[in-house]
C-alpha cells in the first residue's frame, strides 16, 4: 500500500499491529564481530567497577522489530527515562522498535501511532544496491548526517553485541544496512560499520545479523559486500583486528574460498604474486598470506615462494564448489552496486592500501624486487 507520494504506507495489521513472530534463544545469531579496541579506554578503576557492574545484566527482555520478537542478550545504555525508576539496570519485558527508523517505544499503541505519522519506509541514506531477484537492498548512511538513526541503530546492536562499551561518536563511520524488501516496505535484517578513515585500512568495525534472520548466509553476503566495496574503492581492507573466534569462523572460510576460487582460475603453472591476488580480492597480504598458510600450500622453493595446489587443496576446493552450486544464500552480484567511495581529504594518491602503492606492496610478508613489485611464485 502507497501514499499519495509513493511512500509505503502500511496499514495497522501491516505494520505493528500484526501478531509478532518470537524467536528465541542464543543460538540464532548468524554472525557477530566485535571492534578491536577497548572501548573502556580513559576509564578509572572505579568507574570501570561501576559500569560493569551496571552493565552485567540485560536490561531489556524482548524487542519487537516489525513481524518479529526477540529474545536480547546483553545490556544496552537506552535512556534511562524507559526504565522502571529512571535507572537503566532495571529491566523492561519487551521494548517496541520501528524497523524503519529504529525509534523505539515502551508501549504498542504509541509505535502504530508512530507509524500511522511516519510515512519514510526505509532506512535514511542512499540505496547502494538492490538484488530485485532475491529481495534484497544495501542502504550507506553517514553517522555524521544522520546521528539520530545511527545512534539508535547502536542501542539496538548493543542489545546482541558483547561490547563493553558503546560508540556514542557516530559521526566518523559509515553504515551499511542490509534489508529484506516486499510492498511493505525495507525490513532490516543487519548491518555493518565501516570507519571513513582508517589509518589500519580496516573495512568493516562491526558487523550483525539479526536473530530472527539467522541462517540465511547474511553474515557472509555483508563480508563479500565490504570487500566489493574495496575493490571499487582500489585499495586492500580487513575487518578490525585481532579477531574474535566467532569472527574467525566467519572470516576463515570465506578468504579460503576466494583464494582457491582464484588460484583454480589461473590454473598451473602460472606466476602470480601476493600483490597480484591482493588486486583480485582486495585482502590485505596479511591475510592472503596467513590463508594460504592455513591451506598448507605455501611452499619455499628456491629463494622464492611457490603455491602448491595439493590434493588436499583440490579437494576442499570441489567440496566448495559443489556446496556453492546448491547452495541458495544469496551472493554479491557487483555490477548492481551504485556507489562512489568517500573522497579522503589529503590522501588523494597518497593511501597506504591502494592497490597502486608502494608501502602496500613493501608490508611486511611481501618480498619486493628492485622496482618496487613483489615476487612471483608459480602454482604448480
Amino acid at each position: 500500500m502507497t501514499d499519495e507520494n509513493g511512500n509505503y504506507a502500511p496499514s495497522d495489521t501491516q505494520v505493528g499491529a500484526n501478531s509478532a513472530l518470537q524467536v528465541d534463544g542464543r543460538a540464532n545469531v548468524e554472525f557477530i564481530e566485535e571492534a578491536g579496541h577497548d572501548k573502556n579506554e580513559g576509564m578509572d578503576e572505579q568507574s570501570l567497577r561501576e559500569h560493569e557492574e551496571i552493565t552485567k545484566v540485560k536490561n531489556v527482555e524482548m524487542i519487537e522489530l516489525g513481524k518479529h520478537r526477540m529474545e536480547t542478550w546483553y545490556f544496552s545504555p537506552y535512556p534511562p527515562e524507559y526504565f522502571p525508576g529512571n535507572k537503566q539496570q532495571n529491566p523492561i519485558d519487551i521494548l517496541y522498535i520501528c524497523e524503519f527508523t529504529l525509534e523505539f517505544f515502551k508501549h504498542k499503541d504509541e509505535l502504530r501511532r508512530h507509524y500511522s505519522k511516519n510515512p519514510m519506509r526505509h532506512p535514511p541514506g542512499n540505496e547502494i544496491y538492490r538484488d530485485q531477484t532475491a529481495k534484497l537492498s544495501m542502504f550507506e548512511v553517514d553517522g555524521a548526517v544522520q546521528q539520530l538513526y545511527c545512534q539508535n541503530l547502536c542501542w539496538l546492536g548493543k542489545l546482541f553485541l558483547d561490547h563493553k562499551t558503546l560508540y556514542y561518536d557516530v559521526d566518523p563511520f559509515m553504515f551499511y544496512i542490509m534489508c529484506e524488501f516486499d510492498e511493505r516496505g525495507y525490513h532490516i535484517v543487519g548491518f555493518y560499520s565501516k570507519e571513513k578513515l582508517s589509518d589500519m585500512g580496516y573495512n568493516l568495525a562491526c558487523i550483525l545479523t539479526l536473530p530472527a534472520y539467522q541462517r540465511k548466509g547474511y553474515g557472509q553476503f555483508l563480508i563479500e559486500f565490504s570487500y566489493a566495496l574495496s575493490k571499487i574503492e582500489g585499495k586492500v581492507g580487513s575487518p578490525e583486528k585481532p579477531l574474535s573466534d566467532l569472527g574467525q569462523l566467519a572470516y576463515f572460510p570465506y578468504w579460503e574460498e576466494q583464494l582457491l576460487l582464484l588460484l583454480a582460475k589461473r590454473g598451473k603453472m602460472e606466476e602470480l604474486s601476493v600483490m597480484d591476488i591482493c588486486k583480485e580480492t582486495a585482502f590485505k597480504p596479511e591475510d592472503v598470506i596467513g590463508t594460504l598458510q592455513r591451506l598448507n600450500i605455501l611452499r619455499y622453493y628456491g629463494g622464492n615462494h611457490a603455491i602448491v595446489f595439493t590434493e588436499e587443496a583440490i579437494k576442499k576446493h570441489e567440496k566448495q564448489l559443489a556446496r556453492r552450486k546448491r547452495s541458495t544464500k544469496p551472493r554479491v552480484i557487483p555490477y548492481k552496486i551504485h556507489w562512489t567511495p568517500i573522497t579522503e581529504y589529503g590522501a588523494k594518491g597518497r593511501d597506504k592500501w591502494a592497490f597502486k602503492s608502494k608501502m602496500l606492496s613493501s608490508n611486511p610478508g611481501v618480498t619486493s624486487d628492485d622496482n618496487g613489485g613483489a615476487k612471483s611464485g608459480k602454482i604448480e
